[in-house]
């Protein structure tokens, strides 16, 4: 029997218990976080090695250059090289920069306003409206950037292998829909990976604009939490099929597989959309840190020794995730007063409430001394329709305060559903 299902003096019983519940948490005093994604110190020290490297008398890249000179915008093919075969790329369509790939979003979406990109006819900035497909829920990061520029951002479903398609081709029909967000492998946050029959879509599809463009951020591509990996769809080739081969601006980056701070990003595209970055990139600055970027390539080595040292990764983060759905499970899994993902990868649990009852969920976490992502963070300007998702971030605290922390989260969501049922 569901909670939904309870009659009026079960539920006032139920009601009590949890309120009790509740009472007792609030009395611990807690001080837990659960609000972003960030590496544990467990996982950060798996790349300690990085501080010694590439060493004292190791400066020269496999084509010989000094790294400690200026130089080089498109980055070492040391490191390049290793990106290229992890992504299934051809090496001359990838880029290396500095640690975030975010920043070279925030660039690429920045300079298109200001200066139209390859295919614009004319700087974003001077069209009388730009508009930016979101798929929810999402990554929140994705929205605060296009909301600073104030774009206009429309919403469509996150599927279980994708975004809605036909959502997605029935708003590009539209010539003020200049781009589009996508996390395809390991989504943030529902951990779900795009089908090829969708990446193929995407590539495909008709515009009206000719420089629309897609942000492929395959920021979590390698982080399993199996010792299995994803395939990965070189959506390039796959657009250049399609007679589209400047369609999609690709994100990659070490920031969660090294030191968050210090990794090397990648950006892939076509000749021409890379061409064009540069030319402005080699305005901004004069090349990107080498010695970081040949660090990286001897510690890794090879395509390979990514993916061994993100088993290692997966070795810490897989217990915790396991938890948090083991106490879902126990705790919420037969009243049917919520639902969650159970992802294979990524960094994050989508978590989906009774309608309405989100927000009051956060609140009522927040009292009891627990932190919680706000709820709504997960779509633009932080507005849920349905008042339902919280992402959950488990990766960050050690199991024990983990455990602690979703208990309590397991009853916030009992009282806030309770109440929504008048209890």
């Amino acid at each position: 029997m569901t909670l939904l299902d309870f009659d009026s003096e079960r539920l006032s019983e139920f009601a009590a218990q949890v309120r009790a519940d509740y009472d007792e948490l609030k009395a611990r005093n807690l001080k837990l976080n659960l609000t972003r994604g960030k590496p544990s110190s467990e996982q950060l020290d798996l790349a300690d090695e990085l501080l010694e490297l590439p060493g004292r008398d190791d400066h020269l890249d496999a084509d010989g250059a000094d790294v400690r000179n200026y130089g080089n915008l498109k980055g070492i093919r040391d490191i390049r090289q290793i990106w290229a075969e992890l992504l299934g790329l051809d090496v001359e369509h990838v880029l290396a920069g500095d640690s975030s790939s975010l920043n070279i979003m925030f660039d690429l979406i920045s300079w298109s306003y200001a200066f139209g990109n390859n295919d614009s006819e004319r700087p974003w900035k001077d069209e009388g409206t730009v508009k930016w497909i979101c798929p929810v829920p999402g990554y929140d990061r994705h929205f605060t950037l296009t909301g600073q520029f104030g774009f206009e951002m429309v919403t469509v479903p996150m599927l279980e292998d994708g975004p809605d398609l036909d959502a997605v081709r029935e708003l590009v029909k539209d010539p003020q829909v200049k781009g589009m967000w996508a996390v395809p492998v390991f989504a943030n946050p529902t951990g779900i990976t795009f089908s090829e029959e969708v990446a193929r879509g995407l590539a495909g599809m008709e515009t009206a604009a000719p420089d629309f463009r897609i942000v492929w951020d395959n920021a979590y591509v390698v982080h399993t939490l199996t010792n299995e990996f994803p395939p990965v769809h070189n959506v390039i080739r796959f657009a250049e099929e399609a007679g589209h081969p400047n369609r999609f601006w690709y994100m990659s980056s070490t920031s969660k597989i090294t030191h968050a701070g210090s990794g090397v990003s990648f950006f892939a595209s076509s000749k021409a959309n890379l061409d064009w970055y540069l030319s402005i990139a080699g305005v901004r600055g004069i090349g990107p840190n080498k010695v970081n970027q040949l660090a990286h390539a001897k510690y890794f080595g090879d395509a390979e020794g990514v993916r061994a040292v993100m088993r290692k990764h997966a070795g810490v983060l897989a217990p915790k995730f396991n938890r948090v759905l083991e106490i879902l499970d126990s705790r919420l899994g037969g009243y049917e007063v919520a639902s969650w993902t159970r992802p294979e990868g990524g960094y994050f649990i989508s978590l989906d409430v009774i309608d309405g009852t989100a927000s009051r969920v956060v609140e009522l976490a927040k009292e009891a001394g627990i932190a919680l992502t706000g709820a709504g963070s997960s779509f633009p300007h932080k507005d849920d329709p349905n008042n339902r998702n919280i992402r959950l971030a488990p990766t960050l605290p050690p199991v024990d305060e983990l455990e602690v922390a979703m208990d309590g989260v397991a009853t916030c969501v009992l009282l806030a559903a309770v109440e929504k049922l008048g209890a």
